[in-house]
């Protein structure tokens, strides 16, 4: 498998290409700069809430999170601090490869999101990563979240009634073994994994698996992606 052979790259943006963990601490950090709670404690926090089984619309979510980890960590569990913490998400940082990153691959493939946020906040983030995408697609047009298999049956209808490519030419970009990476290969999808933690214990804000997914490809940082396509050509 080589990755010219490939024509639509589909893209998980918040952990892949956003630093949502940055920007949640970011947040922290300022809002409540008495706070002892650790960066590892209060992603972990976070990580359990987003995992229950009663979770609305990301990232409106994120002010049902802060009121329910707030008691948790010691934290002042206000509707401000609540709000405050969704509306941080235009804040949140772009990885630092990936604006340039996301310049060099469309030169090369049709670039698609597949976000679990809201249309709201992907277009924030399409802002802040230059607008390099041909096709965003959120959470509110698929009517579902990664992992739910219809997520990736609704971008293939999107991006096959687009541009006429099959499954087999695209391949799924994401950071997250539970969200995208496991159910991809699944799927019968080809997958690259940038592994934004490598070198880092545990897997921060993101929901654990207990088995890590082997992917077709593998980098660190999107840049070694780009790179890898263009040594490619």
């Amino acid at each position: 498998m080589v990755l010219s052979q490939f024509k639509v790259l589909t893209f998980d943006v918040v952990g892949t290409l956003i630093d949502f963990e940055r920007g949640m601490l970011d947040y922290l950090r300022a809002a409540v700069p008495e706070a002892a709670v650790t960066d590892d404690d209060f992603l972990a926090a976070y990580r359990r809430s987003r995992g229950s089984p009663d979770v609305i619309a990301y990232p409106d979510d994120l002010v049902r999170v802060w009121h329910q980890i707030a008691p948790q960590l010691g934290l002042p569990d206000t509707d401000a601090l609540a709000q405050g913490l969704g509306d941080s998400v235009p804040h949140w940082p772009a990885f630092a490869d990936a604006p340039e990153a996301l310049q060099r691959l469309r030169r090369h493939f049709k670039l698609v999101t597949m976000t679990n946020a809201q249309r709201w906040a992907l277009a924030h983030f399409d802002a802040t990563l230059g607008h390099p995408f041909d096709l965003l697609l959120s959470c509110d047009d698929a009517l579902c979240e990664k992992p739910d298999p219809r997520y990736f049956a609704y971008a293939r209808g999107r991006y096959e009634g687009a541009w006429g490519y099959t499954q087999a030419q695209n391949l799924h970009v994401a950071q997250s073994q539970y969200h995208d990476i496991g159910i991809a290969r699944r799927l019968g999808l080809a997958t690259c994994w940038i592994e934004r933690r490598a070198g880092q214990k545990g897997f921060g804000g993101t929901i654990a698996v207990d088995e890590i997914t082997r992917p077709d490809y593998h980098y660190r940082t999107l840049a070694e992606l780009a790179d890898a396509v263009e040594a490619g050509l």
